[in-house]
């Protein structure tokens, strides 16, 4: 049974914009450990797919708020919430502390699609409710 369903667009200028001014604090908000030294990686290479790498994450973590209902209210944190990818490179949720308890209490899946283009990384988020009372 779908639990919610959340979706973003995110504009990759405005993540940009976000890192001049605050630089790597505004990652080091957004992004857990795992999805900073990937970042710090990619941007140390190619900066332009950092910042995408950054939009992506930040538009998932969105979408997958608004799935669960919470929005950025606890448990949901940015960082609490990890954007992972399975072997074939399928993008999936891995969650953490609070938020992952919170998460399986409730019996709930998540399934997650990413994309970005030059301006824009938008994300899609369906939470299903398993189990026999779904």
């Amino acid at each position: 049974m779908i639990y919610g369903i959340g979706t973003d667009i995110c504009d990759v200028r405005r993540i940009q914009a976000s890192l001049e001014r605050h630089g790597d604090r505004f990652a080091e908000k957004v992004l857990s450990e795992a999805e900073l030294a990937t970042w710090r990686e990619r941007s140390a290479r190619w900066p332009e797919r950092g910042v995408r790498y950054l939009a992506t994450r930040f538009s998932a973590k969105e979408a997958f708020s608004k799935a669960i209902g919470l929005g950025m209210r606890m448990p949901m944190t940015w960082r609490s919430c990890e954007v992972g990818k399975l072997p074939s490179g399928q993008p999936v949720i891995v969650l953490h502390g609070a938020l992952k308890e919170w998460f399986e209490a409730r019996a709930l899946t998540a399934h997650l699609s990413v994309t970005d283009e030059t301006d824009y990384a938008a994300s899609f988020c369906v939470v299903e409710k398993q189990g026999p009372d779904a």
